[in-house]
């Protein structure tokens, strides 16, 4: 199963950076190249333990949806989101947050995805299916951390 793990160093908080990590509409924003939305669950606000969100969004010209929930959370340390239902057979997303200092946080992303269709899908993982989604990872974490560090600037204002 391919792993991508990235790692992005935000000037904010630890609690502000896991709380911005887990907003839907930030989310939304991260991910507008794709048309997401969230369409059912959580659809907007802070997703929490227990909690499912669907997904609408476009990929390799494609209309899907994918179902996520929330199956471990640890504020303001960790939470992992895993799909229920979707275009893959599994994935798994760590997010871990390391405090640095008071105003410097670690973000780590853990994701292990599996593709359906046996070798085809192995096939498709390693060819281009693992860089993009890590593509689709830094596009994201480049948001959270431009929002982390936005509010960061407007609370000391």
């Amino acid at each position: 199963m391919p792993k991508i793990e990235l790692s992005t160093t935000i000037n904010a908080a630890i609690q502000c950076c896991f709380d911005v990590s887990r907003d839907i509409d930030i989310h939304m924003a991260s991910t507008a190249h794709t048309g997401e939305k969230a369409i059912s669950g959580r659809t907007s606000g802070l997703i929490g333990l227990g909690e499912t969100v669907t997904w609408r969004a476009k990929h390799f010209g494609i209309w899907q949806n994918l179902t996520s929930k929330i199956t471990e959370f640890n504020s303001p340390n960790f939470f992992v989101d895993e799909m229920v239902e979707g275009a893959f057979k599994s994935f798994r997303h760590k997010h871990y947050f390391d405090k640095l200092n008071d105003s410097q946080t670690l973000m780590r992303d853990v994701f292990i995805f599996k593709s359906p269709l046996g070798v085809f899908g192995n096939l498709a993982d390693r060819l281009f299916l693992k860089q993009y989604m890590t593509n689709l990872l830094v596009k994201r974490n480049l948001v959270i951390k431009k929002e982390a560090e936005a509010q960061t600037i407007a609370d000391s204002q």
